[in-house]
């Protein structure tokens, strides 16, 4: 099918060049210059494993332009797949939204299907096909059809070819089965339902993710008070199938462009129709909460943190990803840097996206080992593979006081037993090497 996708961020991209992948002919409209110019020549703005080499292979098929008109006049299947920022008050902000559907109304000149895979609230499709009706420059039939994305940075290209579900709300048979023909190869079951449902299956998942994550948290943070081990109660419970062991990994809080803004927007769904949700207030709650333990865990070591040198390993809100959103480093980070630290970081891929937020303000380091020299405490934010496998033995040799903090939990206690550190993780016992010695003197 001849297909037009309108954004190329994660979403959009992604899409556009899986959909080329299974043989679609796929345009994908952006709005700036410079980024069109890279994408036509295979480089990717965003950092995903396996997009690049997707890009290069389906060149044929894979075109990209600014040329928005072009692009939607005979597409057989428009794709929106724009951002929905939230707004101060929590609130999806739909502007991008309306503004392509008002490109697409005035540009198209032959009937279409125009599917929604942008994050948007309940009844969002309803205005989208009032609008464009509205604003049709030609007698054409336009269906709106609702097809929320499910995919993870990191693992976007993956989630996307083998998605867990394709979710179709459409009003119209017709409709929902011209998106069952673009979908046809793809390795996933497909669920037809109306377009609220929809709508409403892409908030009530993501929602639900975040509560399991929250809910662990707060889990782990209970275990430290009382001496439970968080990662045997989060593998008990993984065995009950009704449970299931995903998303059961204690941190410091979830991120990202997903999760964050789409509690938000769902709780202010709620709240904006005189209900409240009180289980994803309280996951919200939380999680901001969550994003503040490292530093109270540092201040366990350290009253005052003026002079001292923090080596920050991980940037980014998880890993393989470059994305910043929401990222629990842009929480501490500023409190460290107002506490008068000097701050040494190491990211895998994130460090040029956060020189633009703090392009002087942080010492930024190419390896491991340079980020830990001399440092009086060590913070992760980020499970990055390449933290995972660093021996022990690296903190001990580099640190001028070898405490680290983790809050991914990167490693297993038995590492640092008979170390002279002390590592304090999330929901665990922390293993202090002072308190060891006082033991053995004994």
């Amino acid at each position: 099918m001849k297909i037009a996708v309108a954004g190329t961020g994660y979403v959009g991209l992604v899409t556009g060049v899986c959909l080329a992948e299974h043989g679609h002919d796929v345009t994908c409209v952006d709005v700036e210059k410079e980024k069109v110019e890279k994408m036509k020549k295979g480089i990717s703005p965003i950092f995903e494993p396996e997009l690049e080499d997707l890009m290069k292979k389906n060149r044929e098929r894979l075109h990209f332009t600014i040329d928005y008109q072009k692009a939607y006049q005979t597409a057989e299947v428009i794709f929106i797949a724009v951002g929905t920022p939230e707004k101060s008050d929590g609130s999806a902000n739909l502007c991008y939204v309306f503004k392509v559907v008002e490109e697409i109304a005035e540009s198209i000149e032959r009937d279409c299907v125009i599917v929604v895979k942008s994050t948007v609230p309940i009844g969002t499709n309803d205005k989208i096909e009032a609008l464009i009706k509205a604003n049709l420059k030609r007698r054409v039939k336009v269906a709106v059809v609702s097809n929320p994305e499910f995919l993870a940075q990191g693992s976007a290209v993956r989630d996307t070819l083998h998605a867990s579900r394709i979710v179709i709300g459409a009003e119209e048979n017709e409709a929902g089965n011209i998106l069952k023909e673009v979908y046809k190869d793809f390795d996933a079951p497909i669920l037809v339902t109306n377009r609220k449902s929809a709508e409403m299956i892409k908030y009530a998942s993501n929602d639900f993710l975040a509560l399991k994550v929250s809910y662990i948290n707060e889990i782990a943070n209970l275990c430290e008070i009382v001496g439970a081990d968080i990662e045997d109660v989060a593998k008990g419970m993984g065995y009950d199938s009704r449970i299931g062991n995903k998303f059961l990994q204690a941190g410091i809080g979830y991120g990202g462009s997903c999760f964050p803004k789409d509690t938000k927007a769902l709780h202010w769904l709620a709240n904006f129709n005189d209900y409240e949700l009180k289980t994803i207030k309280a996951a919200i709650e939380t999680n901001e909460n969550q994003k503040y333990k490292l530093i109270k865990k540092a201040h366990k070591y350290y009253e005052d943190f003026k002079g001292l040198t923090v080596a920050v390993l991980g940037l980014t809100f998880k890993p393989e990803t470059d994305d910043l959103r929401e990222a629990p480093s842009l929480v501490s980070i500023p409190l460290l840097l107002e506490d008068g630290c000097k701050i040494k970081a190491w990211d895998a891929v994130g460090i040029k996206n956060y020189q633009k937020i703090y392009p002087t303000q942080l010492e930024y380091c190419n390896t491991i080992e340079e980020t830990l020299r001399g440092a009086d405490f060590c913070l992760i934010f980020t499970e990055w593979t390449e933290i995972k496998n660093l021996p022990v033995e690296i903190f001990e040799k580099e640190m001028r006081h070898a405490v680290i903090i983790d809050g991914r939990n990167c490693y297993s206690l038995s590492e640092f037993e008979g170390h002279q550190v002390i590592y304090d993780s999330i929901g665990r016992k922390t293993i202090d090497y002072r308190k060891e010695e006082a033991e053995g003197s004994r």
